[in-house]
């Protein structure tokens, strides 16, 4: 069991890492909008771009920010990591998108609001494979 101090370490990093979540989710969604309106691809292909993105942003921040005293192994195999396990995360995140995308209202905002549905859906697995296997 963890002790107090244990607690409140992984209690910070849990508050960092939803942090670079939401810049993450700023990204990711300015993303897909660009590669909707201004690439003029599909909100599903879109997505898939717009991932890329936004997980290469959070890679980066939760690196220096949410988990600094970590190894700092090679970057290239640590992203790669990073984006293995953020694929777990991500098939619930896109499954919880995709649906909202085809039960939702034909609104310009239901990508937004896929998006948004999608990164709370995946935020636990996201923070226990980055916390155990990735910055560990």
């Amino acid at each position: 069991m963890w002790n107090a101090a244990e607690k409140r370490h992984v209690a910070g990093q849990f508050l960092r890492y939803s942090m670079v979540g939401t810049v993450g989710f700023v990204v990711d969604s300015s993303m897909l909008y660009l590669a909707m309106y201004g690439f003029g691809l599909d909100p599903y292909s879109g997505r898939v771009l717009s991932f890329l993105v936004g997980v290469t942003t959070t890679w980066m921040l939760n690196r220096r920010f949410t988990f600094p005293a970590a190894p700092k192994e090679s970057p290239r195999r640590q992203w790669a990591t990073f984006v293995a396990f953020m694929l777990l995360g991500a098939s619930l995140n896109y499954a919880t998108y995709a649906a909202i995308i085809y039960y939702g209202p034909d609104h310009p905002l239901t990508p937004l609001a896929g998006v948004a549905a999608g990164a709370i859906a995946g935020l636990s697995v996201n923070f226990t494979t980055s916390r155990l296997f990735v910055f560990r």
